[in-house]
């Protein structure tokens, strides 16, 4: 697939989110909130996460089975507000104070006798707080993560995207986690202890060679630095833990690396720094109106000769 930038400000085909005006909430396969989302108008997104909010704490919404999608362990709360929401590793805790919706089902009857009742609960992710929440809404083609999948992640800070990725890579995969703070390598550490497929690093990113021992080879790199010097500190990793046509996620904020430009002129320039770092863009598209003056920008990686 070529190349696809899709705006810097706004801009772009997929900058918005809508409603279905459905009596129950269902939850669907990321696509399909992705495609009813084309063409509308993005305002209804400001105020989604509120109203289904108050739904939830009310008891007002009901949820059917998940239906597996492109975005492998992704899911979509569908209603009169689609909620993007992912499996819960630890059923019965939240990391952030997020809301959580159980799912319910009962067993068909065997030799007369029902099945005790079983349920199934996720974890609302806020695009408002997750970057990656934010690309997945805008309707990001591939995030090269999935069960079982290994992931660096870096940019950690307190682990509230991290706990989400670590629901999509289930219990057969791994997310390694490097945060350079201190104050917020405790409280990913902490939420490390609940969910054992996150190794938390206490690092700063641009040394990779310092926690060489603790990252193995990785299917995926998402970098959430907001450093100057980002497209290196990616680059550098990818060279020590990636393998040859990983992917890579990036979540630029312009500001961050020149606020004297303009947006599309950074992010252009943030592109042309990876392709020299070997690695080959596949997408962008902004982030609004989760978050103003971001793009993130998806590419695989190609190992030097």
């Amino acid at each position: 697939m070529a190349f696809t930038p899709r705006g810097g400000r706004g801009g772009g085909d997929r900058g918005g989110r809508g409603g279905r005006g459905a009596s129950l909430l269902e939850v669907v396969p990321a696509v399909d909130l992705v495609r009813s989302r084309r063409r509308r108008p993005w305002w209804p997104a400001v105020v989604a996460v509120a109203a289904v909010a108050v739904l939830l704490e009310a008891g007002a919404l009901l949820v059917r089975c998940p239906w597996s999608h492109r975005h492998a362990g992704v899911f979509v709360a569908r209603g009169k507000e689609d909620l993007l929401v992912t499996k819960n590793l630890t059923p019965g805790e939240s990391v952030y104070g997020e809301k959580r919706i159980s799912v319910g089902s009962t067993a068909a009857p065997k030799d007369g006798e029902t099945e005790a009742p079983s349920s199934t609960e996720y974890r609302v992710w806020n695009p408002f707080r997750s970057k990656l929440a934010a690309g997945i809404l805008g309707g990001v083609d591939n995030i090269y993560m999935g069960p079982g999948s290994k992931v660096l992640y870096l940019g950690a800070a307190s682990g509230t995207s991290v706990s989400h990725v670590a629901d999509i890579v289930g219990p057969e995969g791994t997310v390694f986690a490097v945060e350079f703070s201190h104050r917020s390598g405790r409280d990913l550490i902490n939420m490390a202890t609940h969910r054992t497929n996150v190794i938390p690093i206490v690092e700063d990113a641009r040394h990779p060679l310092k926690y060489r021992m603790l990252v193995g080879m990785v299917d995926c790199i998402f970098a959430d630095v907001a450093q100057p010097d980002q497209a290196r500190i990616v680059g550098l990793n990818a060279g020590l833990f990636l393998k040859v046509g990983g992917g890579i996620v990036i979540s630029i904020k312009a500001n961050c690396i020149d606020s004297t430009a303009a947006p599309e002129a950074v992010f252009a320039q943030e592109v042309n720094k990876l392709r020299e770092m070997g690695i080959k863009p596949k997408e962008q598209l902004t982030l609004e109106p989760f978050e103003r003056d971001h793009a993130m920008v998806v590419g695989v990686y190609q190992r030097s000769q």
